[in-house]
């Protein structure tokens, strides 16, 4: 006797199997691929932005030193989003990879389904042959054995009108996941050109770079007296700042503990100065660029941006100094309980000593020189430490 509710039952557990692969494929896709597609956006308007400020430093058609940390900055933004590709392509290989497994998997069953189906059909066939389904019935001996075959033929009748609905269950669900697959190539392949144009851009930015520091290497006493005059600007800064805070020290009241408590939690989260922009000088002792042995001492960052950008205070707090430092235009500190924000070469000023400011309010303009360099001077000090701005801005 066949038995239909075995087949059934396999097949429902098999259909499970089949959907929680499918459901959790989904899923896991859908998180993956909303993360890269965000990483994807990030990069291209890193790229957007760097490109502007490329051309602004490239306006003078003269090869300086700005123009070189543009195309530093466009090349970086280059290279990630060439890696968030990369990702992404990996991405859809694998997931091509796990919808394939559900596609053999489909088949296999289907082909299990078919056969069986054929077989059913097969037997009934040669039953029907010499033998009619109402002689079955009523050469039963008993009442109850006449019952039993019609309740067999029920069966037998449901089982094939199940079969055949699975069947076709199967077939629809195979045909969806290659669709699904062709899709995902489709995908792949188009990542794969962008891939290949993003490369020959690179390779183009690089060549860019190469030529710059060799045309940059033919002005060594150029360039040794922009290292010697910055160097006399921060000294001249760091002065200004230090005669201020030893001033500050003897008054009252001036390390307020709720002030340090709300600065302090905003370690890696304060807001960028500027709405634009890139870390073109880092903190600390860092290699010139294109010099040999030469080596700069920074106390803070500098942020190269767009000409006119906009300067805003990354966090609530007291301005405690607006004054013109040599080298470094105009400069405005900001006090947050034992925590000081330095801004400087700054063009404008929209803030006086004395004003209680808040996060993201307007302080100034930033200075635009001679070169198309637009480079906020952005420092953070404890006391009269000086702090690494980069462990405190949120990460871009």
């Amino acid at each position: 006797m066949f038995r239909a509710g075995t087949r059934e039952n396999s097949f429902i557990k098999f259909s499970l199997v089949i959907l929680c692969l499918i459901f959790g494929y989904s899923v896991s896709a859908q998180k993956n691929r909303s993360q890269l597609e965000k990483e994807k956006r990030d990069n291209l308007e890193r790229i957007a932005q760097a490109e502007k400020i490329l051309v602004e430093t490239a306006i003078e058609r003269k090869a300086t030193i700005g123009q070189l940390q543009a195309l530093q900055n466009q090349i970086r933004a280059r290279g990630a989003l060439i890696r968030s590709m990369n990702n992404e392509i990996s991405f859809l290989e694998a997931e091509i990879s796990d919808i394939n497994i559900v596609v053999n998997s489909l088949e296999a069953d289907l082909k299990n389904l078919k056969e069986e189906y054929a077989e059913m059909i097969y037997s009934a066939y040669k039953a029907n042959q010499g033998y009619s389904l109402l002689t079955f019935l009523f050469s039963s001996s008993t009442f109850n054995q006449l019952f039993m075959r019609l309740q067999y033929l029920d069966q037998y009748t449901e089982a094939r009108k199940t079969q055949a609905e699975q069947i076709e269950l199967v077939s629809v669900e195979l045909v969806s996941q290659k669709i699904e697959v062709q899709a995902r190539r489709d995908e792949q392949e188009g990542l794969l050109r962008q891939q290949l144009e993003e490369n020959k851009k690179l390779l183009g930015l690089r060549t860019q770079q190469n030529d710059l520091v060799v045309e940059l290497s033919t002005k060594e006493t150029e360039l040794q007296s922009e290292v010697d005059d910055r160097k006399k600007a921060l000294a001249k800064l760091d002065e200004l700042i230090a005669d201020i805070i030893t001033r500050e020290a003897a008054m009252a009241n001036v390390s307020d503990v709720a002030d340090n408590a709300s600065f302090e939690s905003q370690k890696y989260k304060l807001s960028w100065p500027v709405k634009t922009g890139f870390i073109s000088a880092q903190f600390g002792r860092q290699p010139h660029p294109v010099l040999e042995n030469i080596f700069t001492d920074n106390s803070g960052v500098g942020i190269q941006t767009n000409s006119g950008e906009f300067v805003t205070a990354v966090s609530a707090g007291k301005v405690t100094m607006v004054a013109d430092s040599p080298g470094m235009q105009r400069v405005v500190m900001v006090r947050h309980g034992q925590y000081l924000t330095i801004y400087a070469r700054l063009k404008d000023v929209n803030v006086t000593k004395g004003q209680l400011i808040g996060r993201n309010d307007p302080i100034g303009t930033v200075f635009t020189d001679a070169d198309g360099l637009s480079q906020l001077e952005f420092q953070v000090w404890k006391g009269n430490k000086k702090l690494d701005p980069e462990k405190w801005l949120i990460k871009k």
